[in-house]
């Protein structure tokens, strides 16, 4: 089984600037019974087996709304996964997804509010794994009940690992995860398993969760960055440098530096061209500021 390393960050935000997103799945129009997205699937290896598995969110006003989608914007996972007093194993698997080195995997998630009263509060605790996979179409799917994880075998993260009464946030709360160890692009599946012991209807632990925008976003240094948004010619040049806007961003300023660092040339807002004649011949870098992202890119001047 191949292994998939992630670091581990908490409550990290991520950045579009500069990134280019893979994935968002915000799970607003699934309906009940929960009709998937494309490449989604659930497994509940519950045991005893219950009465519901992955659904959509926030059906009940009294219930929390989605993070980004409405009163019903989230997939949801509830103490019903098993029946009496049992372990909930309930698995919620992606498409396969292919990933690098420095992906950033990011969703958020959190349970009902919490309760001062009645003493003790009257909510039960919660937990839920982060596992991948990096199998990717071949990855084995857990089938053989609350101990098998199939090739999920490696635990990424953990939202109250101890099962502890308010540890679960019971407001929205991202959680983020940048990938480490892949020297090439790879196959990969991420799931997540809510799991829970002694849950139930009957048993002390297991409420009610909710995960919203799963998101995955590739970091994209500033040179590509630049390459991907704007072109800037003739490279090398002893006059003129001519430049060109090829995303939907609004330029913020261009900027041109030396060696050292110090600018040597500032434009607001997007030109055309720039006269770099006076300056001595050399290497620069030129660096477009937007409200999308910051790229850098060098030139010559001859």
């Amino acid at each position: 089984m191949k292994k998939l390393l992630l670091s581990f960050s908490l409550l990290v935000a991520v950045s579009a600037t500069n990134a280019q997103n893979l994935i968002l799945e915000n799970f607003d129009t699934l309906g009940n019974p929960a009709v998937l997205p494309a490449g989604w699937q659930t497994t509940n290896q519950s045991d005893p087996i219950g009465t519901t598995t992955w659904f959509q969110g926030g059906g009940s006003a009294t219930l929390f709304p989605g993070f980004n989608g409405g009163q019903t914007g989230y997939i949801g996972a509830n103490f019903n996964a098993t029946t009496g007093t049992g372990t909930i194993s309930n698995w919620l698997i992606s498409p396969t997804l292919t990933l690098q080195q420095g992906d950033v995997i990011s969703f958020y998630t959190r349970t009902t509010t919490y309760a001062a009263t009645p003493t003790p509060a009257n909510t039960f605790p919660d937990r839920l794994e982060m596992r991948g996979s990096a199998n990717g179409d071949f990855t084995v799917i857990p089938s053989g009940g609350i101990d098998d994880v199939g090739d999920f075998g490696e635990v990424l993260v953990e939202v109250n690992p101890t099962l502890a009464l308010t540890d679960y946030p019971d407001d929205w709360t991202q959680y983020t995860f940048t990938i480490t160890g892949l020297a090439t692009p790879t196959a990969v599946k991420i799931a997540f398993r809510y799991y829970v012991t002694d849950g139930g209807p009957l048993g002390a632990n297991s409420n009610y969760i909710g995960i919203d925008a799963f998101s995955i976003d590739r970091p994209l240094s500033t040179d590509g960055f630049f390459a991907q948004n704007y072109k800037v010619w003739p490279n090398p040049t002893s006059s003129v440098l001519n430049f060109a806007n090829n995303a939907t961003s609004t330029i913020e300023s261009i900027q041109i530096t030396d060696l050292n660092g110090r600018t040597v040339k500032e434009v607001k807002g997007m030109v055309e061209q720039i006269n770099i004649s006076e300056l001595n011949a050399g290497l620069y870098f030129v660096k477009v500021t937007s409200n999308e992202g910051t790229g850098t890119t060098k030139i010559i001047k001859k």
